[in-house]
């Protein structure tokens, strides 16, 4: 049987950015929705591989369960989708399991960052996003990466300073979310510039933003000094 792949769209004139809802932190952009489907293979292999520490040629269809247009300029990965599926209470298993994902992604990336030889070089050229200047270099990857964990949990209405190891600042805030009344059963707010969140959403887009700046971080790494001088933790395939 095959495995079912669920795609969220979300989309505009710039271009495309899909999101794997079941793999949680797995997406691909392109300058159209064949383009991102294209890269949807490889991005599973990739997920698979690090989570089951080895390649598995994964055998599976692609449905898309949502599509969602937005102003933002996905190009770059400026996102404020809402999943049909983050709209739902979580059960204790998934919450577990997500739980699971999002420390493991930080201390992923914590890995990545310790391996790059010189962590305030870089040969990209600076570019501004919705969010302000892209982050460039390694220390600064990983500043905004950590920093980002304050405003996702103030989605939530928790207000948290942020610590300056990400494995230990992940954790916090996974703590300060948990002492959130019923957190399991609480769905859906409205945050900063209109934006709907949930405590699914925040757990998604923790994963979801540590995968796409380590894969910049990743991709800058090997580009100046080869695979073999960086780990790889998250096992993208480049």
């Amino acid at each position: 049987m095959k495995n079912e792949v669920k795609i969220v769209v979300e989309y505009n004139d710039n271009g495309y950015l899909l999101y794997v809802a079941n793999y949680p932190g797995a997406f691909a952009r392109g300058k159209t929705k064949e383009e991102a489907l294209s890269k949807i293979p490889m991005e599973i292999l990739s997920y698979d591989a690090r989570r089951n520490n080895t390649v598995i040629k994964s055998d599976f269809s692609v449905v898309i369960v949502q599509e969602w247009k937005t102003d933002l300029n996905v190009s770059d990965a400026d996102s404020d989708v809402f999943f049909d599926s983050e709209k739902i209470p979580l059960t204790k298993d998934e919450y577990i399991s997500l739980k699971e994902l999002v420390l493991k992604s930080a201390k992923d990336f914590k890995t990545l960052y310790d391996s790059i030889p010189d962590k305030d070089f870089t040969t990209r050229q600076s570019r501004k996003t919705f969010y302000g200047n892209v982050p460039l270099t390694a220390n600064e990857m990983m500043l905004h990466t950590n920093n980002v964990t304050s405003y996702y949990m103030a989605q939530l209405g928790i207000q948290m300073n942020n610590a300056a190891d990400i494995c230990e600042n992940r954790l916090g805030a996974i703590r300060r979310m948990e002492m959130l009344p019923d957190y399991l059963n609480s769905t859906a707010t409205i945050g900063d510039y209109g934006e709907w969140w949930s405590p699914r959403k925040v757990l998604r887009r923790f994963i979801w933003h540590d995968r796409i700046h380590a894969k910049a971080m990743y991709r800058m790494a090997i580009d100046i000094w080869g695979k073999d001088a960086v780990e790889n933790p998250f096992c993208f395939i480049l």
